[in-house]
């Protein structure tokens, strides 16, 4: 397993067992296994531009609130369903650690400009071949 840049604190998460959905016999009725994780952003120690980026994130599993919610339902057994849900978390968390890098402006090709021309030529042969037909007679 890699070493994250900014490792997510378990203390600054909030669990709560609930039953799981789906099929899964007599036992989904009786044993709460799936895991919710809750994670404020704005409360965690994620430096501020970490931060703000997760914020920004367009993802369905952070509230309006800054709230990162997610629930992990995928084993029978608790504990591994709360060491899945925080294995995402942590994936969320470094998708953003990174910033983005910064884009280059660069100059359109001798090629790609040549192709640009003939095809708006074409066009214009295209449209000017709509005007109106002259008849001789």
């Amino acid at each position: 397993m890699t070493t994250s840049r900014f490792p997510v604190l378990q203390d600054e998460m909030v669990f709560s067992a609930i039953r799981a959905q789906g099929a899964g016999g007599q036992n989904v009725n009786k044993v709460s296994s799936a895991i919710h994780l809750r994670y404020s952003i704005s409360q965690s120690s994620l430096p501020d531009d970490v931060k703000e980026r997760l914020l920004a994130l367009r993802d369905s599993r952070i509230t309006d609130e800054g709230v990162v919610v997610i629930k992990a339902q995928g084993s029978r057994s608790q504990d591994k369903n709360k060491l899945e849900a925080i294995a995402r978390l942590q994936a969320l968390v470094d998708s953003v650690s990174k910033p983005p890098l910064a884009r280059k402006a660069t100059r359109p090709t001798l090629a790609s400009k040549r192709r640009r021309l003939e095809g708006k030529l074409v066009r214009g042969q295209v449209k000017r071949g709509r005007g109106r037909v002259l008849v001789e007679g």
